[in-house]
Protein backbone atom coordinates (compact mmCIF):
# COMPACT_ATOMS: atom_id res chain seq x y z
CA UNK A 1 0.00 0.00 0.00
CA UNK A 2 1.62 3.26 -1.07
CA UNK A 3 1.23 6.05 1.79
CA UNK A 4 1.32 9.61 1.21
CA UNK A 5 3.49 12.03 2.67
CA UNK A 6 5.66 14.49 2.67
CA UNK A 7 8.05 12.77 -0.32
CA UNK A 8 4.42 13.08 -2.24
CA UNK A 9 4.77 17.30 -1.31
CA UNK A 10 7.07 17.82 -4.32
CA UNK A 11 5.12 16.66 -7.08
CA UNK A 12 2.01 17.46 -5.41
CA UNK A 13 3.73 21.21 -5.86
CA UNK A 14 4.17 20.50 -9.46
CA UNK A 15 0.82 19.71 -10.34
CA UNK A 16 -0.89 22.60 -8.64
CA UNK A 17 1.85 24.76 -11.01
CA UNK A 18 0.94 23.46 -13.99
CA UNK A 19 -2.72 24.06 -13.15
CA UNK A 20 -1.49 27.78 -13.06
CA UNK A 21 -0.51 28.69 -9.93
CA UNK A 22 2.66 29.83 -9.45
CA UNK A 23 4.36 28.01 -6.26
CA UNK A 24 7.38 27.62 -5.33
CA UNK A 25 9.12 24.34 -2.54
CA UNK A 26 11.46 25.06 -0.29
CA UNK A 27 12.72 22.22 2.48
CA UNK A 28 14.66 23.32 5.25
CA UNK A 29 16.83 21.31 7.36
CA UNK A 30 17.42 17.09 7.59
CA UNK A 31 13.88 15.32 6.50
CA UNK A 32 13.35 12.50 8.66
CA UNK A 33 11.17 9.55 8.84
CA UNK A 34 7.76 10.14 10.61
CA UNK A 35 4.83 8.16 11.53
CA UNK A 36 2.07 7.33 8.48
CA UNK A 37 -0.44 9.20 9.62
CA UNK A 38 1.74 12.30 10.84
CA UNK A 39 3.35 11.88 7.30
CA UNK A 40 -0.21 12.12 5.67
CA UNK A 41 -1.71 14.88 7.53
CA UNK A 42 1.52 17.37 6.70
CA UNK A 43 0.46 15.98 2.94
CA UNK A 44 -3.31 16.70 3.53
CA UNK A 45 -3.02 20.45 4.99
CA UNK A 46 -0.28 21.38 2.31
CA UNK A 47 -2.92 19.91 -0.28
CA UNK A 48 -5.51 22.08 1.40
CA UNK A 49 -3.68 25.42 1.34
CA UNK A 50 -2.78 25.38 -2.00
CA UNK A 51 -6.51 24.48 -3.38
CA UNK A 52 -7.34 27.45 -1.06
CA UNK A 53 -4.80 29.16 -2.48
CA UNK A 54 -5.96 28.31 -6.29
CA UNK A 55 -9.25 28.97 -5.31
CA UNK A 56 -9.27 32.43 -3.42
CA UNK A 57 -4.92 33.72 -4.50
CA UNK A 58 -5.53 34.93 -8.21
CA UNK A 59 -2.88 32.61 -9.04
CA UNK A 60 -0.77 34.34 -6.61
CA UNK A 61 2.84 33.87 -5.99
CA UNK A 62 2.28 30.98 -3.48
CA UNK A 63 5.43 29.21 -1.46
CA UNK A 64 5.53 25.70 0.64
CA UNK A 65 8.02 25.98 3.31
CA UNK A 66 9.06 23.12 4.84
CA UNK A 67 11.26 23.58 7.54
CA UNK A 68 12.63 20.07 9.38
CA UNK A 69 13.75 21.18 12.95
CA UNK A 70 14.95 19.31 16.01
CA UNK A 71 11.41 19.11 18.06
CA UNK A 72 9.23 19.85 15.66
CA UNK A 73 8.29 20.43 11.85
CA UNK A 74 7.05 23.92 10.53
CA UNK A 75 5.21 24.00 7.61
CA UNK A 76 4.21 27.17 6.01
CA UNK A 77 1.80 27.95 2.87
CA UNK A 78 2.23 31.68 2.01
CA UNK A 79 0.42 33.59 -0.84
CA UNK A 80 0.77 36.93 -2.07
CA UNK A 81 -2.80 37.05 -3.35
CA UNK A 82 -5.78 39.46 -1.89
CA UNK A 83 -7.79 36.49 -0.69
CA UNK A 84 -10.77 37.50 -2.73
CA UNK A 85 -10.68 36.06 -6.38
CA UNK A 86 -13.35 33.54 -7.06
CA UNK A 87 -14.36 33.22 -3.42
CA UNK A 88 -16.26 36.82 -2.77
CA UNK A 89 -19.60 35.43 -1.51
CA UNK A 90 -18.78 35.14 1.86
CA UNK A 91 -19.36 31.15 1.96
CA UNK A 92 -16.49 29.40 3.26
CA UNK A 93 -15.98 25.61 3.38
CA UNK A 94 -14.77 23.26 5.67
CA UNK A 95 -11.09 23.28 4.44
CA UNK A 96 -9.51 25.27 7.39
CA UNK A 97 -11.42 23.15 10.34
CA UNK A 98 -10.36 20.17 8.41
CA UNK A 99 -6.52 20.92 8.61
CA UNK A 100 -7.42 22.71 12.66
CA UNK A 101 -8.29 18.66 13.42
CA UNK A 102 -5.61 17.13 11.43
CA UNK A 103 -2.67 19.13 13.24
CA UNK A 104 -4.85 19.15 16.93
CA UNK A 105 -4.61 15.75 16.08
CA UNK A 106 -1.02 15.06 16.41
CA UNK A 107 -0.73 17.80 19.34
CA UNK A 108 0.43 20.44 16.59
CA UNK A 109 -1.12 24.40 16.04
CA UNK A 110 -2.04 26.05 13.23
CA UNK A 111 -2.52 29.57 12.39
CA UNK A 112 -4.37 30.64 9.00
CA UNK A 113 -5.08 34.22 8.26
CA UNK A 114 -4.24 37.38 6.02
CA UNK A 115 -0.62 38.19 5.94
CA UNK A 116 0.77 41.77 7.03
CA UNK A 117 0.02 43.65 3.46
CA UNK A 118 -1.05 41.26 1.21
CA UNK A 119 -1.89 37.54 0.91
CA UNK A 120 -2.48 34.76 3.25
CA UNK A 121 -0.43 32.57 5.39
CA UNK A 122 -1.19 29.10 6.80
CA UNK A 123 1.48 28.05 9.51
CA UNK A 124 1.69 24.85 11.01
CA UNK A 125 4.14 23.34 14.09
CA UNK A 126 4.23 20.08 14.93
CA UNK A 127 5.98 18.31 17.83
CA UNK A 128 8.40 15.98 17.03
CA UNK A 129 10.41 13.99 19.73
CA UNK A 130 13.77 13.88 18.02
CA UNK A 131 13.39 10.15 17.33
CA UNK A 132 13.93 8.22 13.57
CA UNK A 133 11.20 6.38 13.39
Amino acid sequence: MNVVGVEAIEPLVKRVGEAGLPVTLRVVGRPRALPAGLNLAIYRVVQEALTNALKYAGLAPTEVILEHREADLKLEILDEGDGCAGGGNGRHGRGLLGMQERVALYGGTLEAGPRIGRGYAVRVWLPLDGREL
